[in-house]
């Protein structure tokens, strides 16, 4: 497999497709793309550059509507505390970036075959984890709200439980409750 199929193919594997992206895309607004940055404990030292000792390659952009699926992640975090199972808390860009914007979701590992299991929690501005325990995380989600009688669209923060049964032997689960908190 060439290095840009095994990049392309790991990626897809560790991002979970939005399968309502592309039903989406052409309504929404264009939006300037995300900013990632690691944070500074995390970014690579400092090196001397590479000096080219061969030719260059050109690549050309992608049109497989896959990749573009998995470049809409734009926020991963990989749950730990889950005996085993493999979960991951995702968001992808989608929504209207003034109200929102950010489609969280949950997804559970079920096999290579099968891919993951996606439960959609919800349309947020972002997220952040407060607590993971076997089965649950607990969330800080912020959200635009927009005052109906005004008109002007403000920012709330609120506590969310998302939680689940574990199917047998790491199977994903059937449902998850997704439960306001404080």
């Amino acid at each position: 497999m060439t290095r840009p199929i095994l990049f392309a193919a790991v990626l897809m594997t560790l991002t979970a497709c939005d399968p309502g992206t592309e039903s989406r895309q052409d309504a929404r607004p264009q939006a300037q793309a995300p900013t990632l940055a690691l944070p500074a404990s995390q970014a690579a030292p400092a090196v001397t550059p590479l000096v080219a000792s061969g030719p260059a390659a050109t690549v050309q952009p992608s049109t497989d509507i896959e990749i573009q699926h998995a470049a809409s992640v734009v926020k991963l975090d990989l749950l730990a505390k889950q005996g085993g199972a493999t979960v991951k808390l995702f968001g992808t860009a989608g929504g209207d970036p003034a109200m929102n914007g950010l489609y969280t979701d949950i997804a559970f590992f079920r096999s290579s075959a099968e891919g993951w299991a996606v439960f959609r929690i919800g349309d947020v501005l972002d997220y952040e984890i407060l607590s993971e325990a076997p089965g649950r995380v607990d969330l800080k989600v912020e959200e635009s709200v927009m005052d109906d009688a005004t008109g002007q669209i403000g920012k709330r923060e609120r506590r969310l439980i998302v939680s689940w049964t574990p199917g047998a032997d790491e199977a994903p689960p059937s449902a998850v409750t997704v439960t306001s908190a404080r």
